[in-house]
Formats: structure tokens, sequence, C-alpha cells
């Protein structure tokens, strides 16, 4: 897990965080093989998303008719209203904030990282591991690192966040179809990246490394065969991801999603063997 890692984490924070309602930074990653529980459990609540559109009237509103090029100082003012955050703040600094977040948000509902879209933040601390006998182990010193971005992440209210991102929606539609999703709705994308978030299992447990050439992966298969944006999520240690998740599930039942359509929480049973 080299150190530009920690770049893509953030981002993936940013993810969350917007996802509340186009407020401030979030991020994240993974991709599973064959047909793993994780496919399994995205089923259902996909096929939910896509039997409960949260797409209101034709008629767009006030912001229909407004250019992305021209946005920006629109969703900075609103945005600031959510939360005097620092994080929230040096977001908001950015530019083509609408492509950023639509872009970011397809990335992770894919599995993908949102590195490319986050380049402007990055985390302090160093990614550190420490020894256990003949196992190397992430070091939770490092989960510490990212404390302000789910910080950041709590202090939004979920329900002006929500009103936030319906009041945008037709400029983030907007920027949907200029990535190549004519007539398909982002609310189910968003609905997506929430739901990839929440698959993530809560973990309790030291996470074993181990050395791949110049870097650390998961010495767990179940957990390195996850998506880049689910991997980034672990690696902010247990209480920061279930902060985000939590704001998460949130977020998503303010939006009109059924509780029975999310993954439930689950607990992380460790399948490595030395």
């Amino acid at each position: 897990m080299e150190e530009n890692k920690k770049v893509i984490l953030t981002g993936l924070i940013f993810i969350l965080i917007v996802a509340a309602g186009v407020a401030a930074y979030f991020l994240f990653f993974r991709k599973g093989g064959g047909e793993s529980r994780a496919e399994a459990l995205a089923e259902q609540p996909v096929q939910a998303a896509q039997e409960e559109s949260l797409r209101g009237p034709e008629e767009l509103g006030e912001f229909a008719q407004i250019e992305l090029d021209q946005s920006d100082g629109i969703v900075r003012d609103l945005a600031r209203e959510l939360s005097s955050h620092p994080k929230l703040a040096r977001w908001l600094m950015s530019g083509d904030l609408v492509r950023r977040f639509v872009a970011a948000v397809d990335n992770v509902a894919n599995g993908m990282s949102p590195r490319s879209q986050m380049d402007f933040f990055s985390s302090t601390g160093e990614f550190k591991t420490v020894k256990r006998g003949k196992d190397d182990i992430l070091d939770p010193e490092s989960f510490r690192r990212y404390d302000d971005i789910a910080d950041a992440f709590l202090s939004l209210n979920t329900g002006d966040a929500v009103r936030l991102y319906r009041q945008l929606k037709p400029l983030f539609q907007k920027s949907y179809q200029e990535l190549g999703y004519p007539g398909q709705d982002f609310d189910q994308t968003l609905f997506r990246a929430i739901v990839e978030l929440l698959k993530v299992p809560v973990i309790d447990h030291e996470i074993k490394l181990k050395k791949d050439v110049v870097t650390y992966v998961f010495a767990d298969p179940s957990l390195e065969n996850m998506s880049e944006a689910q991997k980034h999520l672990i690696r902010m240690g247990s209480e920061n991801a279930h902060i985000i998740q939590e704001k998460l599930r949130e977020v998503a039942l303010e939006l009109g999603f059924s509780a029975e359509r999310l993954p439930r929480p689950k607990d992380y049973i460790p399948e490595y063997e030395p």
C-alpha cells in the first residue's frame, strides 16, 4: 500500500460526504472475482434501485437551465450551509464540482477508485505496519489519518444534505448524461455507490498484510478480492468506516430507499491461513 493510495482513500471519503448531499469530499475502491458473496449481496439492492426511482416530476426546477461550466459558484454557496468543517471548505475551493462528484460516484458504483477526480485531497500522517511474530499487521495508528475526514462526514446534517442533493439534481443529471448515460437516472448510480460501501464488513480483528513486490496487500483473500473502493474504506479503520456507513445508510433512507434493500451490517470472519 504505497503512500499515493492515501489520495485514493481520501477520494472515497469525498464521495461519501458528497453523497450525503453534494457537500464535500469522500472516497473509495474494489473488485471481486467470480460469484462472490459481495456480488450476491449487490444483486438485490441494485434491482431495488431500479424499481424505486427517486426522480420527481419532469420539470427540473430552477437549476435546469444553468450551464455546468457556470455552476461552481451556486454549489459552493449552497454547500457551505451544510457544515463549517474545514475539509468541506477545502473541497469547495476546487473547480468543476458537479462533474467531479458525478464521475466519482460513478466510479465507486462500479467498484473503481475515484482517484482522478480527487487529486486535490490527501490525508495526513504515514502508512505504518507493525510486526506480530512473523506477521505484518496494519498499524491501527494509520487509521487516525482519516479521523478528520470521518468527522467531516459526520458533521453533515443528513436531511439538509439530501434536500441539497435533490435541489441540485438537474445539474447532476446533466453531468451524468455527459458521461455517456442518456436516459439513465443518476439516483440509481448514487444508490449503487452507497450499496458498494455498505457491503464492507465490520472488522474488529487485526488486519494481516503481505508484501507484494514493492507494496503491501491484504493477506486475507476475502479482503484483497474486494473492490478498490471497498478496500480504501477498510484502510480507514473500523471506527471511521462505521461512522461513514451509518451516515450513508441514513442518506439512503432519507432519499426514499427502503431499509430492506440495503445490505445489513456483517462481521468480518478471517479466512487467512499463514
